[in-house]
């Protein structure tokens, strides 16, 4: 039996020949092909200054460090994503405030935003999780009114929107991933969106241990570079970007059509979600419910089983009931575009079956 999996990089003899490219130019280290992958991604952010560097993780910590976020403030953040989105913000010596969710959209409740602020608050990292964007309209509106800076957590939305308008675009930051689960990839990678050139500048200065210039040092910072074999495979998956999406969306149709499921991902008017992941809630032994269908040969996961504010590494004691009860509920099913129809299909079928007889 074949599994189906979650999550399936679209690798091609595109991508295999711009890394042979590079490789034969000898020019392996930032170069080239990462200031090219920098003008190219702008376009799908309204042309703000992007920066390049190796992670996600690290587009988030640069954008607080170049935002001046350090020691003492607050950072309020979804307690329902990946670690890495508090994790920066303790790494800059800032304390992450963990907010509840919006249980339709699962992203971050601007109501919880708005009683959340005091006066050591500083900023907000909102997430668009699973590929929807965040309530940006209604978050803007408070961020502004308590002068916050906002920093959009996007590593799952490449060219999500609300009213045509790109995530990336909102905030004063925005931080992109190309993980290869992710919509696109470069293997490894992210991308800094920046609405002020001098942050920009700063960001670069920051992922090359603080030069512009070889051996001229203007501040203390890191090495967060982006090679130029990964900007390659970057650059490839840009093109493809807009056709793959569209298959998610149309894969994530035919889902929503099909299932026997009351729990289906919510999309409000005007926004486009981007299906980084199709995720449903299984109200009853949902453990169960995934062991099943792995077992039948379709891959599914959990997308997240512990909030963050329940870790180790933060163990906060407050309460976030929505946010728990997703944490419990939640199952992601398989929505990449090399899904064929036999597989969709399989993946109702499988579905209907389980909820039928289990249920």
């Amino acid at each position: 039996m074949r599994m189906i999996p979650l999550a399936k990089p679209q690798i091609s003899w595109q991508e295999r020949s711009a890394v042979i490219k590079v490789l034969k130019s000898s020019s392996l280290a930032q170069g080239p092909e990462v200031m090219a992958f920098e003008k190219e991604f702008s376009k799908i952010v309204g042309d703000r200054d992007c920066v390049a560097v190796n992670s996600g993780t690290s587009a988030l910590h640069l954008s607080l460090i170049a935002l001046g976020i350090s020691e003492n403030d607050e950072v309020i953040v979804p307690s329902f994503t990946f670690a890495a989105t508090a994790n920066v913000v303790a790494l800059v010596g800032a304390k992450p405030i963990f907010i509840d969710i919006d249980p339709k959209t699962y992203c971050m409740d601007p109501a919880a935003m708005a009683k959340a602020i005091t006066n050591k608050t500083k900023a907000v990292i909102v997430v668009h999780l699973y590929g929807l964007p965040a309530n940006m309209n209604q978050i803007m509106k408070i961020a502004n009114k308590n002068s916050l800076f906002v920093i959009e957590d996007a590593a799952q939305a490449h060219l999500a929107a609300i009213n045509n308008q790109n995530v990336g675009t909102y905030g004063d930051a925005a931080a992109f991933s190309f993980y290869p689960t992710k919509n696109m990839t470069s293997g490894e990678g992210g991308m800094i969106v920046l609405k002020n050139s001098t942050n920009a500048r700063l960001c670069r200065l920051l992922r090359n241990q603080g030069m512009e210039t070889r051996y001229q040092n203007e501040i203390i910072g890191f090495n967060l570079r982006m090679t130029d074999i990964h900007a390659a495979i970057g650059r490839c998956q840009l093109k493809k970007l807009s056709e793959a999406t569209d298959k998610r969306i149309k894969n994530a149709q035919f889902l929503s059509s099909n299932l026997n499921c009351d729990t289906l991902p919510f999309v409000p008017e005007g926004y486009k979600h981007v299906y980084h992941q199709y995720t449903v809630r299984i109200v009853i032994k949902r453990d169960t419910f995934s062991k099943l269908l792995r077992e039948k040969g379709v891959g599914n996961d959990v997308y997240y089983p512990t909030p963050v504010h329940q870790l180790p590494s933060f163990n906060h004691k407050i309460e976030l009931p929505n946010t728990i009860n997703a944490s419990k509920e939640v199952l992601s099913l398989p929505i990449h575009p090399s899904l064929s129809k036999r597989q969709l299909r399989k993946i109702v079928d499988l579905f209907n079956k389980i909820q039928d007889e289990v249920y």
